[in-house]
């Protein structure tokens, strides 16, 4: 659903890595980036809305004020949204490269609802 959300509002390089198997305290982060600090912000608060609507709500919020990279901690899934500078910086892809890579795709409906 954050995926699906962020893909509507032209989130870019979204990437699902499972990391279940690497970690104990979490199962899955899900990246993406914007192409502002606006933007990250907007893809944050539709990703927090979408899991909201599944009685869904972060344990931990942090990054909001600068809108560089934000982390939404839901337990078993951690949202990282960047802006396009940081998350090259960072390389998270790079420092999980041994995760597998969870398919998403969202269908055209998806995006233009």
């Amino acid at each position: 659903m954050a995926a699906t959300a962020i893909a509507a509002k032209k989130g870019e390089d979204i990437t699902i890595m499972d990391l279940s198997a690497l970690l104990v305290v979490t199962d899955i982060f899900l990246l993406a980036s914007g192409t502002s600090g606006r933007h990250v912000k907007t893809l944050v608060e539709d990703a927090e809305e979408a899991l909201r609507a599944l009685d869904r709500k972060p344990l931990r919020r942090e990054g909001t004020d600068h809108g560089k990279w934000v982390l939404l901690d839901y337990g078993d899934v951690v949202i990282h949204v960047f802006d396009k500078e940081t998350r090259a910086y960072y390389e998270l892809e790079r420092l999980w490269a041994d995760a597998p890579r969870i398919e998403f795709s969202v269908s055209p409906s998806a995006v233009d609802a």
